[in-house]
């Protein structure tokens, strides 16, 4: 193999390793808390936490929408002074994005009241710490740096494990507290991003990012929203049709997932930049490296589905969620198929955010969370809380089919299209919607 292919492969599989580490370490953080809720405060408090989780998702999904989809497909691998001016703008918008929900959240659980409601509140003080947080790792991530990443959540590990330590000697475990202190610990890793990255989010240079990348950012908003709008409105029904508790049963058979379905969540945190980078180098491989990936995803999620359905009955159940194991194991068979179903579409709609067919990608998911939505609450209808997981399931690979058709399209489209190299305006030639090289210029918009 020539020495510029090992270089190649030691390079893509270091930064891998390190979105490895750095999903693994944030999974930990939100891992530890679902079992420390789920064990300490029984199924009710549970499903109040459950409904103020699926919030922060609806939250992070608008923000990466917003901001850090576009930086990611856009400034991936750009020179060192154009990164900082385009971080600076994309944390700054993050920011505001946590600010306003974090508002609205605030709101929400004046209005809701009780135990839901106090879980709402602390969230809503926490969230522009956590959205911050997160887009400074994608804008690690987006420069190859996935070590300062690493850092970055390892501190939120290290200040939230005394933390969770402290309230429980304190005897202050319950659900404000506990939320709180995720978030506060999410908001010291936010406070040293400008320390790892020597840029300060630009408040002010939030109405300049939306308006030069409204063309992705706004397709990205509807997409991660619906995912989410998908996922809250899923939950809010089945506390509805089943109650409380089923809520918390089923948020608990997602739980014991564990890391893995959590890292699913953030995929593009390192996937797509790497998809963005092959589509560089040599774009007829990018449908063999989407291929790859959910391949390997659906294959983890398989084999940790089994590790599960032996393992709980023989006392990990218990370890994981003390008492709620029980009505939870029925439900460990089919969200093991449904974690599959997505870890499997997560490599097409990589290809779809590289190739920058923020159209095609916005079709699938709104047809994915469509579905989803539809036979999960046909399914508890049905058949209660096993059958909402298998609706849930026979939706995610229905969603598979739909979303790699999409990619293959927009793969047919860009060779189709395909050309010689055209100069942009800012001077850099694109290919596919993306610049072909590091500049000031990016997709034919000036920093």
């Amino acid at each position: 193999m020539p020495v510029v292919s090992w270089r190649l492969l030691r390079r893509g599989g270091r930064r891998l390793g390190w979105g490895a580490a750095d999903q693994g370490m944030s999974s930990l953080t939100n891992f530890l808390l679902s079992v420390y809720v789920a064990r300490t405060l029984g199924a009710v408090a549970f499903g109040a936490f459950s409904l103020a989780y699926v919030t922060y998702a609806f939250a992070l999904n608008a923000s990466r929408g917003l901001c850090t989809d576009p930086f990611v497909v856009r400034f991936s691998g750009t020179y060192l002074p154009t990164w900082r001016r385009a971080v600076a703008r994309c944390t700054g918008t993050a920011l505001i994005v946590g600010l306003v929900a974090g508002a609205c959240a605030i709101v929400a659980g004046r209005l809701l009241g009780g135990t839901a409601g106090l879980a709402f509140i602390a969230l809503g003080l926490t969230l522009p710490g956590l959205l911050l947080q997160d887009s400074w790792r994608y804008s690690f991530f987006a420069q190859g740096r996935g070590n300062q990443a690493f850092i970055n959540d390892t501190v939120w590990a290290a200040v939230l494990i005394p933390s969770l330590a402290f309230l429980r000697i304190s005897g202050h475990a319950n659900v404000f507290w506990l939320v709180f202190a995720w978030g506060a610990s999410a908001a010291v890793g936010a406070a040293i991003g400008p320390l790892q990255a020597r840029v300060v989010p630009s408040l002010a240079g939030a109405w300049e990012w939306l308006s030069r990348h409204h063309d992705l950012a706004l397709r990205y908003l509807v997409e991660g929203s619906a995912s989410n709008v998908s996922l809250q409105l899923r939950t809010y029904g089945f506390d509805l049709i089943l109650g409380l508790a089923a809520v918390g049963y089923i948020q608990a058979a997602s739980t014991v997932m564990g890391p893995f379905r959590i890292m699913l969540l953030g995929m593009g945190l390192f996937v797509v930049p790497e998809a963005v980078g092959v589509l560089r180098r040599s774009p007829r491989h990018l449908l063999l490296f989407c291929l790859a990936v959910s391949s390997g995803l659906a294959l983890l999620g398989l084999v940790w589905g089994v590790v599960l359905l032996v393992a709980m009955p023989r006392g990990l159940g218990h370890l994981m969620l003390g008492s709620l194991w029980r009505p939870t194991y029925p439900l460990v068979l089919p969200t093991t198929l449904w974690v599959m179903g997505t870890g499997a579409l997560s490599g097409a709609l990589a290809g779809l955010h590289a190739l920058a067919a923020a159209r095609r990608s916005l079709r699938a998911a709104l047809f994915v969370s469509a579905l989803g939505l539809a036979c999960s609450l046909a399914g508890a209808m049905a058949a209660g809380t096993v059958g909402a997981m298998w609706g849930a399931a026979g939706a995610s690979w229905v969603g598979v089919l739909v979303s790699w058709g999409q990619l293959r399209t927009a793969l047919h489209e860009r060779a189709a299209t395909a050309g010689p190299p055209r100069p942009a305006p800012g001077g850099a030639a694109e290919t596919g919607g993306i610049a072909s090289s590091p500049s000031s210029s990016v997709a034919g918009r000036p920093i």
